[in-house]
């Protein structure tokens, strides 16, 4: 069975890291491994990855084979591209300053891509933050005018009775006035 780059599991449920390990093929996944050559964390945003790709080029031209995983993240660092060129050095296709370039060059590349990320990834954060932070404000401010309205009597409404009281008691009193008839001249006068 031929050698493998494979990932380790570490860590504890919903909270797993990865060691990169050198392993024989029927090795269990977390049993007996060759060379321990980086560490990989999905959890963070971007993963971080950290490998010691000389140890990594070494191995992939000894022959090891990479799983899928692996692969992705061995071409992510840079790892794949560094053989490729190697390759090409050995073959004469360049010299070793152009394959030194072209890597520099790419790593250049991809540093500002993954600094890029980073950065956006901040300030959504911080944006996300912010209204959050504006909409919780905003509904402590709804939820103290509520309770404020709630606990104080509206003024207002007070004055409305009264004057309705009032109203109802004038009419009647007009009205008493109009019914009670003046005194009638032709009528005769009391005895006494």
């Amino acid at each position: 069975m031929p050698v493998k780059i494979r990932l380790q599991r570490h860590g504890k449920k919903a909270h797993a890291y990865f060691h990169i390990v050198i392993a024989d093929g029927r090795a269990p996944r977390d049993g007996k491994f060759i060379e321990k050559i980086g560490t990989y964390n999905p959890t963070t945003n971007p993963a971080s990855i950290e490998i010691d790709t000389d140890k990594a080029v070494d191995w992939l031209q000894k022959g090891a084979q990479p799983t899928d995983t692996c692969r992705a993240i061995l071409s992510y660092k840079g790892v794949m591209y560094k053989n490729h060129l190697s390759k090409g050095v050995k073959k004469g296709a360049l010299t070793q300053e152009q394959a030194d370039a072209k890597l520099a060059k790419w790593m250049e590349e991809k540093e500002g891509k993954i600094s890029g990320k980073k950065s956006s990834v901040a300030s959504a954060k911080n944006d996300a933050h912010k209204k959050r932070m504006e909409a919780e404000a905003a509904a402590k401010a709804a939820k103290e005018a509520k309770i404020a309205a709630k606990n104080t009597p509206p003024p207002a409404e007070e004055p409305k009775v009264e004057e309705a009281k009032a109203e109802e008691t004038a009419p009647a009193a007009e009205i008493k006035t109009e019914e009670t008839p003046a005194a009638d001249t032709t009528a005769p006068a009391p005895e006494a």
